[in-house]
Parts: C-alpha cells; structure tokens; sequence
C-alpha cells in the first residue's frame, strides 16, 4: 500500500525504509505469536494490571504526540518532483534529512522503542529459567 504509493511519487529510499519497517513488524508479531502459543497461562486484556499497562502506554503516547508534533514537517510536504528545474538532491533524500533535523528526537525516541521491543520480544520467548537477561 504505502510502498507503492511512495514509489508511484519517485520515493525509491524511503519506500524501501518504509518495506523495511513493514518487515520487522511482521517479525516482531511473529515472535509474539510464538511466545503466546507457547505460554500455558497467558493474562488477558481483561485484567487490571495489562489495563494499567494499556491505559499509562495511551497517555505516554499522546503525550509524546503532543510534544513531538507541533508542526515541524510544515515545511516540507509536497509531492516528490513538484518543480520542474534542474535540482541536485531528489525529494526522498531531503525527506531523510529533514527526518535526521528536525525529527531526531522522534528518530531517538523510535530506536528506543525497537531496542525495548527486542527485549520484551526475547523475555516473551526465553523459554523455562533461559531468559535473555538473566544473571550470569
């Protein structure tokens, strides 16, 4: 979906990120899936401390929305190729620097969450006492 309008727009490099990003998704939820089919007594949405979890994630993240996105991509939404002159830097590239510029903060803020997730993903699948951040 997203790739290939991406690509339809001249977006090669970030259509591929974004394809890149699709994947470690299908591979985290992979993992989970596996973890879950392995556990005999998983906790389910229903009770209080997964609805303590749920509820301080959505606060968590609608703060951060709030906070991080308060018009920094203003300017610079417009289609790839928009102008017709002769320019040295495509439009996908600009895209990533503005990404590296400006949203640096978001893009910390983002290999946290994928370092997190790594953890949560290797505590769910470690098995009986082979956890992945046990003591040595």
């Amino acid at each position: 979906g997203g790739c290939g309008v991406l690509i339809s727009h001249g977006g090669s490099f970030l259509s591929l990120v974004l394809f890149l990003i699709y994947l470690g998704g299908m591979l985290v939820v992979f993992a989970y899936s596996a973890a879950l089919a392995a556990e005999p007594f998983p906790e389910s949405w229903g009770d209080r401390s997964v609805l303590g979890y749920v509820v301080v994630y959505l606060v968590g993240v609608v703060l951060t929305m709030i906070f991080f996105c308060e018009g920094w991509y203003e300017g610079s939404w417009m289609v790839i190729d928009t102008f017709k002159e002769f320019t040295m830097l495509r439009g996908d590239i600009s895209g990533v620097a503005m990404m590296y510029s400006s949203g640096g903060g978001v893009l910390v803020i983002c290999a946290w969450v994928l370092l997190l997730t790594l953890f949560v993903v290797l505590e769910l699948t470690r098995g009986l006492s082979r956890g992945s951040l046990r003591a040595v």
